[in-house]
Parts: structure tokens; sequence; C-alpha cells
């Protein structure tokens, strides 16, 4: 395909995207002209093999295509109401893979939505990482202030360690925090949170935070009270999660968190360093 073509293409279908509360999206009937169908019905055809490809790969179609009406001008001045779908991303992405590819236009918007999908799935996964390792810091504050509380309360370092695992026992339904290393295989040297999926971090977060809460409100004091705190508001939060079918311990393991900081860093530096890289990497 021509460089011109595939310049003008692109122009064209960047050009037809429409955004609203920052969600991006293609009216069919314009879709329809940009992939060179002239009738309808014969695109229509083409929509309902992409909706079937959508349910397949465990989508909700509903999602993806939406019926609209809405209004278009005649020559006579006048207007009428006609059927048209909103389409996400993905779903052109499936409409184009499944056109005729010996048309340009087709051709082009198999690898355009392609590349546009695969850029908003790393966005989505950057952000996932983001939220992770901001919860992973917020966690690390909150085990901060109960180390202080704890240590102000007559309790010492050891003290603290007891503690923390009594709460991690509560939290993983009897598995202490030793045990669940095993299980995740996380090394021995290594903090179990640095491993722990976003939720669980979250949820260990929670049940320090209402720890620290109680520590200061209630003035507790001594090892023992503060264990039998702790202990209670980590079940507290393990019977929350558990009314929505979510065992804290049976969930997979996930990445060394210093690792994918070091990555994001890594990048970030790279970016600073050659701004144009940003562009080849989207």
């Amino acid at each position: 395909m021509r460089s011109e073509l595939i310049t003008k293409l692109n122009k064209t279908f960047e050009e037809s995207a429409y955004e609203e509360d920052g969600i991006e999206y293609w009216f069919a009937r314009d879709l329809q002209k940009l992939l060179e169908y002239s009738e309808w019905r014969n695109f229509h055809k083409v929509i309902n093999k992409a909706k079937t490809a959508c349910e397949k790969s465990k989508h909700l179609f509903r999602n993806h295509f939406v019926d609209v009406n809405k209004l278009v001008s005649l020559g006579s001045g006048s207007e009428r109401e006609i059927d048209d779908i909103m389409l996400s991303r993905y779903a052109c992405y499936l409409i184009a893979q499944n056109g005729d590819p010996r048309k340009d236009a087709i051709a082009f918007a198999q690898t355009y939505f392609a590349v546009q999908t695969r850029k908003q799935e790393i966005l989505e996964e950057r952000i996932r990482l983001a939220e992770r390792i901001e919860a992973r810091k917020k966690l690390t504050e909150s085990e901060k202030q109960l180390s202080k509380n704890i240590y102000e309360r007559g309790v010492d370092r050891s003290g603290f360690g007891r503690i923390r695992s009594k709460g991690d026992k509560a939290l993983f339904g009897g598995k202490s925090t030793l045990q669940m290393k095993r299980k995740l295989d996380v090394p021995a040297n290594r903090s179990l949170a640095d491993f722990l999926p976003t939720i669980t971090i979250k949820a260990k977060d929670f049940a320090t935070e209402i720890t620290n809460f109680n520590v200061e409100n209630e003035n507790l004091n001594g090892e023992y009270r503060i264990i039998r705190e702790h202990v209670k508001n980590n079940k507290g939060v393990r019977e929350l999660l558990g009314k929505r079918g979510i065992m804290p311990e049976e969930l997979p393991v996930e990445q060394d968190i210093i690792k994918l900081e070091r990555k994001i860093k890594s990048g970030q530096k790279k970016i600073a360093k050659h701004p144009s890289a940003l562009k080849k990497t989207d």
C-alpha cells in the first residue's frame, strides 16, 4: 500500500472518531463509508459477524455495539431518522477483521484498529501497575504509623512483627506469613506484600488503618490488646472479601513490585532522554 494512501486513510479514520466523557467511538454508518461498503445491508452482515466474534471472545457485545437512532438531512432540506450503531475501538477492530482484506481501506483498518486496541491495552496495564505500586506505598505508610503507635505504647520491634504476623494469619484464613510465602514462592528475605495483588494489598492496608485509628482513639496499650484489635480488623476485612467470593489466600502471585518500579522508572528515563521514543512505542 502506498505511503500517501496510508497517510490519507490514517487522517480519515482519526477524524471520523468521536469522544464523549473520555470514551472514544465511531458510528457504523461512517465506518461503512470508510471501509468502502456501498450498501448498509451488506455492511450490517459484517457487523453481525463481528458481534458473534465479540461474544466468542467472552466480551458482552452490548458494551461495544450500541444501537442508536439519528437524524440525517435530505436533499429537500427535511430530515429523517435512521438506525445506526455506536462502535467501540474493539468493535471496529472486529468488523475490520471480518471484512474483505482485498480492499485497501479494510487492509488498513485491520492494522489501524489492532494497533489502537493494543495501545489501549498497554495504557490500561500501565494504570493497573501504577495503582498496585501506589497501594503498596500506602500500606508501607500505614504500617510505619502502626509501628510508631505501638512503640509509644510499650511494644518493641519484635512485638510489631508478631502483631503483623497475627493479622496476616487472620486475613489469609489461618495461613501464616511464612506459609503464604511458601505457597506463592516468595523469597524468605522479601516482604510478602511485594508479591500480592492490588486488592490484597489494599485489604491489608484497610485493616491496618482501622487498627491505627482504634489504637489512637481508644488508647490501646500492650501487645496483647493490640494483637486482638488487629486480628479482629483483619478478620472483618476477610469476611467482607468473602461475601464477594474473594479468598485472599487463593489469589495468584503477582510480579515483584520492586522490579516493576525499576522497569517503569527505566522507561521514564528513556522517554526523558529521547522524547521521540514515546511515539515509536505507542
